[in-house]
C-alpha cells in the first residue's frame, strides 16, 4: 500500500523539488544583481522534471592518475538543467541580471509552486474522504 501512495505522489514531489530549486536559482540572480561579471542563470523546468523523473543524471568521467584520487560523482538532474540566461541588455560591468526578468520569473515560479501545493492538498483530501467513506 505504501508503494502505491509513493508512486502517486512521486511526480508531485519531483515537481515541487524542481520548482524550489528554480526559486533558489532566481533568488541567487537577484542577490547578485550588483556583482560585477555575474552571469544570470535559470532552470529549464521541463528538462529538469523529465530528467529527475527518468533518473537521468549526467555522467561525469574524470581521469584519475593515482590510486588516492577521488572519483567524480555525477550531479543531479536539476543541476544538469541549469543554463545561463541570454543577455537582454548589456552592462558595463558584465553583469547579465535583468531585475524585471528576475522578478517576473520569481513571481511566476511562486504561483506555480503554490498551485502545485494546492493540487497536492486536494489529492490528499480526496484520499482521506475515500478512506473515510464519504
Amino acid at each position: 500500500m505504501t508503494s502505491r501512495l509513493d508512486q502517486a505522489f512521486n511526480f508531485h514531489q519531483v515537481a515541487l523539488n524542481a520548482r524550489a530549486y528554480r526559486q533558489q536559482v532566481i533568488a541567487s540572480n537577484i542577490a547578485n544583481a550588483d556583482t560585477p561579471n555575474f552571469k544570470a542563470r535559470d532552470v529549464d523546468f521541463r528538462e529538469a522534471l523529465s530528467g529527475a523523473l527518468g533518473g537521468q543524471t549526467p555522467a561525469l568521467n574524470l581521469k584519475t592518475t593515482a590510486a588516492r584520487h577521488l572519483s567524480g560523482s555525477a550531479g543531479s538532474a536539476l543541476d544538469a538543467s541549469l543554463k545561463y540566461r541570454n543577455e537582454e541588455q548589456g552592462s558595463v560591468d558584465g553583469n547579465t541580471v535583468n531585475m524585471d526578468v528576475e522578478r517576473s520569473a520569481f513571481a511566476e515560479n511562486s504561483v506555480q509552486y503554490q498551485a502545485s501545493v494546492t493540487f497536492i492538498n486536494g489529492l490528499i483530501t480526496g484520499m482521506q474522504r475515500a478512506i473515510q467513506g464519504q
